[in-house]
């Protein structure tokens, strides 16, 4: 009797997985998992019943790539040819525009895919994608567990479903910290690349300078010239010509008009304008906001917070300071969660966690049924848990690499 009363009273293993963040993994996990195989049947899902292919944002990759493939590789960023071959291929007219607008090195991606068959194409630039972010995420939570998490994140339904790179940053974004410890020089290979998305490259220069991580530095520096370089000589210099003509026209739609519609980005920024604020105004709170948030990272990479945090605050901060920020961008928030996931792993949750990270969850699924930009809510409660673990920055031993879970 003794025995197992003492037994009832033990303090359950900090290690073990909690069962409701297991259970809601479980379940979002199926929901991604099994919902994409019944929308392609059910014609949901790339095609529609009538055969023709639902208008959303591959056909800008694909699309991008034939023009490519076809030899003229600077029309993919004129929107007007741009959506000419959209039309061709999708076989029906769709309103506004899929703009191509990434950098040129991004093209060999796009002329690749545009090799096969739209659908086989769509289908498996997702499958392929999804595999280096799952990758990441197992690796940052340190247990299998860490694929369920990957799978499990709502802004995957987002990016699948318009077979958009949210799964490529997030690699990117998470591969970078995740190495940064342990390879730098590949960790810069891994920041360089994500070159192919700019608005992403405020934050992490600044940190590496001041935390003098410059063999990622340079590393990255250097996959930035090579690709500019190979891109160049691939596609010649009026892409690089038409990438640069074509930015402001992009700005000033996306930025300044709202052609995107407020409610779909999830930025500061856009929140802004979204509850009625003008442009000036928008801009000069957005540009405070982000010296805030850079002055509050450099501060904690230069401090004695344990490399984890420090980690998960960086990825956070990156998603904070964009103005340009999609729900599928979004993916990027499941690094910042597998770092938090790895330290209540390894040294318990505290009691807030969790009910703030279901509160997060459920700001994001909300956006679903309101069309409201709750993005920016969630990030800043990732951020704010990130914070409090960190608690006071200067008291804490420095942490260089990523220590391993126990068993």
């Amino acid at each position: 009797m003794a025995a197992a009363t003492s037994a009832s009273i033990t303090p359950s293993d900090p290690r073990a997985i909690p069962p409701a963040l297991f259970n809601a993994c479980f379940v979002l996990f199926t929901i991604n998992a099994v919902y994409f195989p019944i929308a392609w049947f059910s014609h949901w899902w790339i095609y529609d019943p009538s055969g023709l292919g639902i208008p959303t944002d591959f056909v800008n990759v694909w699309a991008a790539g034939k023009l490519v493939l076809d030899g003229t590789p600077a029309l993919a960023y004129d929107w007007d040819i741009q959506k000419k071959v959209e039309v061709a291929l999708l076989g029906q007219d769709f309103v506004g525009y899929f703009a191509w607008h990434y950098p040129p090195p991004f093209l060999f991606v796009a002329s690749f895919l545009a090799q096969f068959p739209y659908a086989v194409a769509f289908a498996g630039w997702m499958a392929v994608s999804v595999v280096p972010y799952a990758a990441v995420v197992r690796g940052i939570v340190g247990r299998p567990f860490g694929l369920v998490l990957a799978i499990a994140f709502p802004m995957v339904f987002s990016n699948t479903l318009v077979g958009q790179n949210g799964f490529l940053t997030a690699a990117l974004v998470g591969g970078t910290l995740y190495l940064m410890p342990v390879r730098p020089v590949l960790a810069g290979v891994c920041l360089g690349l994500l070159s192919y998305k700019p608005q992403y490259g405020l934050l992490f220069p600044l940190v590496l300078i001041a935390a003098g991580h410059w063999r990622v530095f340079i590393s990255a520096a250097a996959t930035v010239v090579a690709l500019a370089f190979i891109s160049w000589l691939a596609f010649g210099i009026e892409a690089w010509k038409a990438f640069f003509h074509w930015m402001p026209t992009f700005s000033q739609a996306f930025l300044s008009d709202g052609k995107a519609t407020w409610w779909k980005l999830q930025s500061l920024y856009s929140l802004i304008r979204f509850l009625g604020g003008p442009e000036s105004f928008a801009w000069a709170v957005y540009w405070v906001f982000v010296a805030s948030v850079a002055t509050v990272l450099v501060l904690m990479w230069r401090s004695r917070v344990p490399y984890t945090l420090k980690a998960a605050a960086l990825a956070a901060g990156t998603l904070l300071t964009t103005p340009y920020l999609f729900m599928y961008d979004m993916v990027v928030l499941a690094i910042p969660v597998a770092f938090l996931v790895r330290l209540g792993l390894q040294s318990g949750f505290r009691p807030y966690e969790l009910p703030a990270l279901g509160a997060a969850l459920a700001l994001i699924i909300s956006f679903i049924f309101t069309g409201f930009p709750v993005g920016l809510g969630a990030i800043l409660i990732v951020a704010g848990l990130v914070l409090r673990r960190a608690g006071s920055w200067w008291r804490r031993e420095p942490s260089h690499a990523l220590a391993p879970l126990g068993a």
